[in-house]
């Protein structure tokens, strides 16, 4: 006699496949920088955890312009498509930023309300947090071989300070 095996169960869509994938990763994040804290101290978990996002920042743009294929970018309007695929497949509904042209070579990102910040202060170290969302647009640039200026220079969290966090990011790119 054999048992009646039902079909695996599975995510249906897939944006919700897509979805619960980006809630995990960023749930993976937020118990890792958790964990880190209370073991190591808010001071270098700051470190790790910015240097950890910038240089996965730098492997994973390689990895997405392979996969939309790109082999180099050499000027704004390929940089701004590359932007384009790479939020496509890294933002969640929840991270609530969004980003646009502001000026001449120039990309704007702006948070009205943070993720990463609404953890931090869940776990009372709003204070004391060092920002590792802009480490990845850094990572991406630095990744890239680009040449660019943050504007505000930030040090600690812009959203506990401020209420508010923006950055631009200007691009210098050769004259053809």
């Amino acid at each position: 006699m054999s048992q009646r095996q039902d079909p695996p169960l599975r995510v249906s869509a897939q944006a919700e496949r897509e979805s619960l994938l980006l809630r995990c990763w960023m749930t993976h994040d937020a118990m890792w920088f958790f964990h880190c804290a209370q073991a190591c101290g808010m001071e270098t978990t700051n470190k790790i955890n910015k240097a950890a996002v910038r240089s996965m920042a730098q492997i994973e743009i390689k990895r997405i312009k392979k996969a939309v294929g790109i082999e180099r970018v050499e000027t704004f309007p390929q940089l701004v498509d590359l932007m384009h695929a790479a939020f496509d497949l890294m933002k969640a509904d929840f991270m609530g930023f969004s980003w646009r042209v502001s000026a001449e070579n120039t990309l704007h990102w702006d948070m009205p309300r943070c993720f990463a910040y609404d953890g931090v202060q869940k776990l009372g170290v709003a204070d004391q947090y060092q920002c590792g969302i802009f480490e990845r647009m850094e990572g991406w640039a630095e990744g890239l071989g680009l040449n660019y200026t943050v504007t505000p220079q930030v040090s600690g969290c812009m959203m506990h300070s401020e209420g508010r966090c923006f950055r631009d990011f200007k691009f210098q790119f050769s004259l053809p």
